[in-house]
């Protein structure tokens, strides 16, 4: 998809969370196979940082993951109102806010099938209406709470994972599964080589000019 382009804009933002209706559990395309490779193919992204050569693709650099910018979306900063650092940043898109998040992790993967087991089980305990599905790295899953309508993917990669996740409205659902898998093919993740616990979510960081103008916003109350 030819989606990327210069044209994005970063402001302050938060995300809300919704209420659930009730639970439907059902499965969908292929299920997933214990036999295979906990690694998916590391050919086509996402990428680590010593494997990637630049491509021109623009990105916000994070810090731990560099994230590409739709053209015409915002880039939204969440902030932890207790501790003052960055909870999250999110892409807005067209088709709904996406979030992509790295972890620290085992070598030889695995870790997604663990999260993504314990993320369904929260999401029926809340009444989401799931189904487990398969896309391009393994396991998908899909959910409906009230009229958002949720997907998450996860990458394995030997150290990290990464997790990506896309909220917006049931009319956009179709159309937001191909941009949320471009996005998160197209990420670049820089794990470090500090040694750290497994589930550890990789640090964040703004780049200075957008870490100013939030810091300038703060003190204008």
């Amino acid at each position: 998809m030819g989606i990327f382009g210069r044209k994005r804009r970063t402001e302050g933002g938060s995300a809300g969370r919704h209420a659930a209706p009730e639970a439907d559990d059902t499965i969908e395309d292929e299920p997933y196979d214990d036999e295979e490779s906990e690694l998916s193919d590391v050919s086509d992204g996402p990428f680590d940082v010593a494997d990637f050569d630049d491509d021109g693709v623009p990105r916000i650099d994070l810090g731990s993951v560099k994230v590409p910018v739709p053209d015409g979306s915002q880039v939204q900063v969440e902030m932890d109102p207790e501790t003052g650092g960055v909870r999250a940043v999110h892409v807005v898109t067209e088709q709904g806010q996406i979030t992509v998040s790295a972890y620290a992790a085992p070598r030889s993967g695995g870790l997604w099938r663990e999260v993504s087991t314990e993320l369904a089980e929260q999401l029926r305990a809340d009444g989401a209406k799931v189904n487990i599905g398969r896309g391009k790295w393994g396991l998908e899953i899909s959910a409906i709470v009230n009229d958002v309508a949720l997907r998450f993917v996860g990458v394995d990669r030997p150290r990290w994972m990464l997790r990506g996740v896309i909220a917006g409205p049931q009319s956009e659902a179709a159309g937001a599964v191909e941009v949320l898998r471009e996005i998160v093919r197209r990420t670049i993740v820089d794990r470090g080589d500090a040694p750290m616990p497994v589930r550890t979510p990789l640090t964040i960081t703004l780049p200075e000019a957008v870490a100013e103008h939030i810091a300038a916003q703060q003190q204008q109350g």
